[in-house]
């Protein structure tokens, strides 16, 4: 099967502080990914360093057909500025960015494409409400019709079904498939495990280290549950006290 995306003993941090240490593994191409772990165990680090926006400080990542380029990433919604004065069509406007460019208008074209993809995710209604005024759950919806709009490959999530409601979930849950059914892949940060049962077939637990990766059924075992608790409580300091092996 093709990789997406091979880890290559990748090791990454911050101020040279280790908080993934020399991951190895691959992400088959089209597959969709639950990453797992307890808070500390560097599953945001892990998506940054796909992204880009954090170099390895050991090892590398190799991409299949992709590259960079084909990426759409939502950042936890902690990191969205919600003060930023923006409408929600021009913020879903913003992922066709590769094609019209930082000052290029929309065409009519351009402008059905953000109409359909607002449609998709159930904002009917919303284009001209600024960002500030939508409850979480709407921001996130807006934030998907933007990776719509960005055709992108591979879809890196971070916890994007947190404080939210339960239909939004739902709703961007069937996002979430669609991309799977049109052949992306996807790698989504989550902590709920229900939701990875029901809708994610394979699954990367981390816990700074590789604890497991593939079926969700094998992954998701109370053992490895409390082998990751472990190994994360063993680091309970900063990233660089971690060693390998830790358990």
């Amino acid at each position: 099967m093709t990789h997406a995306l091979e880890f290559q003993d990748l090791t990454l941090g911050y101020d040279r502080h280790p908080a993934v240490h020399h991951l190895c593994g691959e992400i088959a191409e089209g597959s969709l990914t639950a990453i797992v772990g307890p808070n500390g165990a560097g599953k945001s680090t892990l998506l940054k360093g796909v992204v880009g926006t954090l170099p390895p400080l050991g090892g590398g990542i190799a991409f299949g057909k992709l590259t960079r380029d084909d990426i759409a990433y939502l950042p936890q919604q902690s990191d969205v500025d919600r003060s930023f004065p923006i409408t929600v069509a021009d913020l879903v406007a913003m992922g066709l960015w590769r094609e019209i460019g930082g000052f290029g208008g929309l065409r009519t074209g351009h402008r059905a494409r953000v109409a359909e993809a607002i449609s998709a995710v159930g904002l009917e209604g919303f284009e001209t409400r600024p960002i500030g005024s939508l409850s979480g759950g709407q921001v996130q919806r807006t934030l998907f019709a933007r990776l719509l709009l960005q055709d992108a490959g591979l879809v890196l999530l971070d916890e994007p079904f947190t404080a939210v409601d339960a239909r939004t979930v739902a709703d961007l849950i069937g996002v979430v498939r669609r991309w799977h059914g049109e052949g992306r892949t996807v790698l989504a940060v989550l902590h709920d495990f229900d939701t990875v049962r029901a809708h994610f077939p394979e699954t990367l637990m981390l816990a700074r280290e590789l604890v497991a990766h593939g079926p969700t059924a094998q992954v998701l075992t109370a053992e490895n549950q409390f082998r990751a608790r472990q190994m994360c409580e063993a680091c309970g300091g900063p990233p660089h006290t971690c060693g390998r092996g830790a358990a």
